[in-house]
């Protein structure tokens, strides 16, 4: 993970940024595994990457970084 962002009541939204066009299972590995140690604490995962298509791989948001801004 390269941000993990922790609100007041202990929830955490987990971020993996990715320099690729393409998201492969192993990107997401990270994430996966801290939403088995975090369970409901983890409110979501993110992995931002270079890519053109928003989409979600399992509980794992992929998100364009041209989405996130101008």
């Amino acid at each position: 993970m390269d941000i993990i962002v922790e609100r007041d009541d202990g929830k955490v939204l987990a971020i993996e940024v990715k320099l690729g066009k393409t998201v492969e299972a192993s990107d997401t590995r990270h994430l996966t595994w801290l939403a088995q140690q975090l369970g409901d604490d983890l409110i979501g995962s993110v992995v931002v990457y270079t890519g053109r298509h928003a989409y979600r791989r399992g509980d794992v948001a992929i998100v364009p970084l041209a989405l996130l801004g101008p």
